[in-house]
């Protein structure tokens, strides 16, 4: 499966192992990641492909942003994150 903008992945290595992120964009062998939290839009992880699991589906509210053309916010990612571990989306 291929990642694109907007997608969650989950860390496969590293020291933020099994930790949920948004792609905010993808580069070359690279993906930026973002939490909303410690790793915001401002400052996004970058982390190789081969390190991540993705998650094939796309919070509600973050695909709806993407289809006007809007910026996210760290609070929407929060949520989207938070409401996708839980189970609710």
């Amino acid at each position: 499966m291929e990642l694109r903008k907007g997608m969650m992945a989950i860390s496969k290595a590293g020291h933020d192992k099994d930790s949920w992120y948004v792609v905010l964009k993808v580069e070359g062998n690279a993906a930026f990641l973002v939490n909303g939290m410690n790793r915001t839009i401002e400052n996004p992880k970058r982390k190789k492909l081969k390190h991540l699991q993705p998650v094939n589906e796309v919070p509600e509210n973050l695909q709806e942003k993407l289809q006007n053309s809007r910026e996210w916010t760290n609070e929407e990612i929060k949520r989207a994150l938070k409401l996708s571990q839980t189970g609710l989306i």
